[in-house]
């Protein structure tokens, strides 16, 4: 199954797979892989994936279809 929502979220940055690769180290064919359904991202790929296109790594799984990347939970320890 073709997941087109990889390939929006790429165009939507006007990004190549190339480019994705330079930002992200995540090899070309298989990133193209992830984009046509054939492969899934390991959960250190859809992390790189959510920072690069601000989202979250649930919409990469697929598991929600709100985009909108989850606020960043602060400790207190980083107020600093």
């Amino acid at each position: 199954m073709e997941d087109n929502r990889l390939k929006e979220l790429r165009n939507k940055k006007g990004l190549t797979q190339l480019r994705v690769e330079t930002k992200t180290g995540i090899d070309q064919s298989d990133y193209s892989k992830m984009e046509n359904g054939i492969r899934y991202p390991t959960m250190e790929q859809a992390i790189a994936l959510s920072k690069l296109y601000e989202t979250s790594i649930d919409y990469i799984y697929r598991l929600t279809d709100d985009p909108r990347p989850y606020p960043r939970v602060i400790e207190e320890d980083d107020e600093e």
